[in-house]
């Protein structure tokens, strides 16, 4: 009997399907259009056609999960329901003073974003938790009961609820949500000290906020996807990927969709870590452009996490993989400022109604457009001819474009491109910096449907030797969730000084103990089976008087020496790395435990290419006219399934296959190796 795992990826233009037959490792790919109004129809859509295409049995599938933009984009574009905000009294502006930051320093007519809670539905309780945990004043219940009086009445159908200190002690929070719960049992109910009992109040109110104002879609969204996969035959349990790489049943996920705000790229990241580690490359910076965006992050072996993400107008203060958008995608639309200076993004087609060239009402020029102008996109084999493009609609629009910069459709069209590069060039370099990577060091690997069309741009115009491109690199985010872990992140905040000595150790070692505790507890309740079960430890440390701290790894080592030198000199070394310097006799301090738990999953089978003895057959190979550089150049063009292993082939060349092409561009040198990957080498310095 064939078993399957089924990984999607829920995207704004297209969603994305990765069935691995566990037996063999062989993957299908499936893409189809999104349906950004109700984002599960597409999940159907797909397994229906699965179904009835490829001759899945939906009782065979033993793995699904998936990933979707629905929480991120629901607060991005603020369609989240009306929510109420409880917090301490005389705390009434948390959300309006926020950090005193506004988007643009060099602006004094800059507009500071709106809270997602207006100040009229934020309300003042009586109460007082203190800084060491002590309960001063515990909670007026009646202050209560008549706030949610005014809130019921006020139409609001989500609270979130945020006291001071409540990340040393919750019970006063927990007392008000019992109160809500009582009053109103039909209000979403989010408190912080339960989402992420972190200190920082601002950012702990964030995260309480925007749990509760995506919390009801998503929870009906969850709902409905379960009924309606389980009616297609999926017997197995629905999981979610998670903003920090891992993955979580789908009605935690309903509960608690703040952690799966970042969860799609989270997973092509996780994803390329897995893929780069199998083809003997752990230094990667990886490059997925979609529909909508590039996004970056990089990988050292394994991801980079971060607790700084920030989503539209807001900071996520939870522990995410480290992923930063940086320019625009295949659907990001072209325009001019009131200067006539070309732009590119940041809004985006989408998938409806998508670039001119899809034929659906889109008018104005997009990335996709100028591909198919330039002749790097062939618009009769999109997504292996199922979604085929118009050229004359691409021309007009782009010729629209044109006029208005004074240039001729193929220069306009190079344009956009070279404009998106530099987007993208001008924000990759500095991030790479404030990281400390030196990136003629790292392999650029590319995904994502738009990926492989513009690396080796990006790659040139930075200085970056080598791309990688793997063999369904359209659908890697989906793949990637297949490789992911069940993780949960754990917080605990101490604020101690290294310097004590023992004592801080200490607290560091009950704090850790305490959640190690609760993070195996959470695993076994799950029901889940695991290869086997590991707790990672880490502190945030810095120096005192900063604003700002760094993620140290602790382990038992660490702890033994109880005069905090162990622990001292890791902080120095990461410190070094990243900022050139260290200051030996400044005084550090420590201010959260951080434990993940983790279920490692089996991972993946990747299936090797047939390497066949004696001479290879040639793969067939045509040209076609691109323009690129100012002039026309005769470009090979290559079918991805016809590349045997160990072919070569030199830029300008094309790689047309069924979930994306892959632009070669002139000066870089390609290699297929035994995974089917692509291997792009610079046939010289650039």
């Amino acid at each position: 009997m064939t078993t399957y795992r089924l990984g999607i990826d829920i995207g704004g233009t297209f969603t994305d399907f990765c069935l691995l037959d566990e037996k063999v490792g062989g993957i299908t790919v499936l893409k189809i259009p999104s349906t950004p109004a109700n984002p599960e129809e597409a999940v159907f859509n797909g397994l229906r056609q699965l179904i009835s295409e490829h001759a899945v049995d939906p009782s065979n599938i033993e793995y699904f999960i998936h990933g979707t933009t629905l929480a991120v984009n629901t607060i991005i574009q603020r369609r989240g329901v009306r929510t109420a905000l409880l917090v301490t009294k005389g705390f009434r502006d948390v959300l309006n003073i926020g950090r005193h930051r506004i988007p643009d320093v060099y602006n004094f007519h800059t507009d500071v974003p709106a809270p997602l809670v207006p100040r009229s539905q934020v309300y003042e309780i009586p109460e007082r938790c203190l800084g060491d945990g002590t309960i001063l004043r515990p909670v007026d219940e009646a202050a209560v009961c008549d706030a949610v009086r005014t809130i019921v009445a006020s139409g609001v159908e989500a609270v979130a609820i945020c006291f001071l200190h409540s990340y040393r002690n919750g019970s006063n929070e927990e007392r008000a949500q019992a109160i809500v719960e009582r009053e109103a049992p039909d209000l979403y109910i989010s408190v912080s000290s339960n989402i992420w009992p972190q200190m920082r109040e601002y950012e702990r109110a964030m995260a309480a906020v925007m749990n509760a104002y995506i919390g009801q879609p998503m929870r009906h969204y969850f709902r409905v996807l379960d009924t309606g996969v389980r009616s297609l035959g999926v017997t197995v349990p629905v999981l979610s990927t998670k903003s920090n790489g891992g993955v979580m049943p789908a009605s935690e996920a309903g509960a608690r969709p703040v952690e799966t705000l970042l969860s799609g790229p989270a997973a092509g990241v996780i994803g390329a870590a897995f893929l780069g580690t199998a083809s003997g490359f752990d230094r990667l910076i990886t490059f997925d452009m979609g529909g909508t965006s590039a996004d970056v992050a990089v990988i050292e072996g394994v991801p980079l996490y971060s607790t700084e993400s920030q989503v539209g107008d807001f900071p996520v203060i939870m522990p995410a993989v480290d992923v930063t958008s940086i320019g625009a995608g295949g659907g990001s639309i072209a325009w001019t400022d009131s200067s006539r200076v070309l732009k590119v993004g940041p809004e985006s087609a989408g998938a409806t109604p998508g670039p001119a060239c899809y034929g659906l009402g889109g008018q104005a020029a997009t990335v996709t457009d100028a591909y198919v102008k330039l002749g790097i996109i062939n618009p009769k084999r999109f997504l292996g001819g199922r979604v085929p493009l118009d050229p004359d609609l691409a021309e007009a629009a782009i010729e629209r474009l044109g006029s208005q910069i004074g240039l001729d459709s193929r220069a306009a069209a190079e344009a956009v491109l070279r404009v998106a590069t530099s987007q993208m060039y001008s924000a990759l370099i500095p991030l790479l910096a404030r990281k400390g990577i030196s990136y003629e060091d790292y392999t650029l690997l590319a995904f994502g449907g738009g990926g492989p069309c513009h690396a080796f741009m990006l790659a040139h115009d930075v200085g970056i030797g080598r791309v990688l491109v793997p063999l369904h690199p359209g659908i890697l985010c989906a793949a990637g969730s297949l490789a992911a872990n069940v993780r949960k992140d754990l917080v605990h905040t101490i604020h101690r000084r290294l310097g004590h000595g023992e004592a801080t150790i200490a607290t560091i070692e009950q704090a850790l103990k305490q959640l190690s505790s609760e993070g195996e507890a959470w695993l076994g309740d799950l029901g889940l089976t695991f290869l086997e079960r590991t707790l990672e430890w880490s502190t945030e440390m810095r120096y005192v008087g900063q604003s700002f701290e760094l993620t140290v790894p602790v382990d038992a080592a660490d702890l033994a020496d109880r005069t905090g030198q162990a622990l001292r000199a890791r902080f120095h070394r990461i410190y070094e790395q990243v900022y050139g310097y260290v200051d030996e006799i400044a005084e550090l301090e420590v201010l959260d435990v951080h434990v993940t738990a983790i279920g490692v999953n089996p991972r993946p089978r990747l299936a090797r290419l047939p390497k066949k003895k004696g001479p290879q057959p040639e793969p067939s190979v045509h040209r076609r006219e691109i323009y690129l550089e100012g002039r026309s150049w005769p470009a090979d063009v290559y079918q991805r399934a016809e590349l045997p292993v160990d072919y070569v082939f030199s830029g300008p060349a094309i790689v047309e296959q069924y979930d994306t092409t892959v632009f070669v561009t002139p000066g870089f040198r390609v290699r297929v190796d035994d995974y089917g990957n692509l291997i792009g080498e610079a046939d010289h310095a650039i």
